[in-house]
């Protein structure tokens, strides 16, 4: 665990243990997910990719993370504004729980789609932008097995989505400090040859950096740039929520 200037907030440093890959209660009681990772494609070839019960592990494990972060997040989201993000975020993974077992995926581009569905009818700012961000992921192919190269393409298209949208860049002290810098490390771990767990594990560490200096930043987007000042030495919870879910992605070998 990096050492911060936290002080005495507890809930901070706990949510930096999750994005750190401390287990929660639940993952140590199941043990590491690896369901899904390095699938065998119809031909016989090992395609390194993530097949739809390996997506369902992933969030699922990023549903548990959060839920059992979710009010060290909204307090985050309230030292710097209005303190929502929490709930709001929250209610989105349990209606896209809802949906997948509504209208169950056949492949983990459709699970990613209906995790967007699930977080665009959802109140505030933050969860439309990564209801479009998971939409990018979702549509990024609709074949069986989702490679590395298939999920960098959807997360690079759903990070252009959100900057679009939410009109913000890296140094804005949003989700895009942790999206960006995770979409450049799947982008070089495509271009390095590795397979799917070992592009995720340097998202994870990508989005972790970029979630982590947040803290330094002074906000230029959303209610914390009102704040001004204030909202230095406060991680971005947007940040943090993406540093999240690829840390809770398949680990890598070497990594259980």
């Amino acid at each position: 665990m990096v050492d911060t200037a936290f002080g005495t907030d507890e809930g901070a440093h706990q949510v930096i243990e999750e994005v750190d890959g401390a287990p929660t209660d639940a993952d140590a009681a199941d043990g590491p997910d690896t369901t899904g990772v390095d699938a065998t494609g119809s031909d016989g070839a090992d395609v390194h990719g993530l097949d739809l019960a390996g997506a369902s592990a992933w969030f699922d494990a990023f549903h548990r993370r959060f839920e059992a972060e979710a009010a060290a997040l909204g307090d985050l989201d309230r030292r710097a504004g209005d303190g929502d993000f929490g709930n709001n975020i929250l209610s989105a993974l349990r209606r896209c729980r809802r949906r997948l077992d509504e209208e169950p995926p056949r492949t983990p581009g459709e699970l990613f789609l209906g995790v967007s569905h699930g977080f665009l009818n959802t109140g505030g700012t933050s969860g439309p932008l990564f209801g479009m961000w998971f939409r990018g992921i979702g549509r990024a192919t609709d074949a069986p097995v989702m490679t590395l190269g298939a999920l960098a393409a959807g997360v690079a298209d759903g990070t252009a989505t959100v900057q679009r949208l939410g009109k913000a860049r890296p140094g804005d002290k949003t989700m895009v400090d942790a999206m960006a810098p995770a979409t450049d490390a799947l982008a070089a771990a495509v271009d390095a040859g590795l397979d799917l767990p070992d592009g995720l594990a340097r998202a994870a560490d990508a989005a972790r950096a970029g979630a982590l200096a947040t803290e330094s930043l002074r906000a230029r987007r959303g209610r914390a740039a009102y704040v001004g000042d204030v909202a230095r030495g406060v991680l971005d919870p947007g940040a943090l929520t993406v540093a999240l879910f690829f840390s809770a992605g398949p680990p890598a070998p070497g990594r259980l």
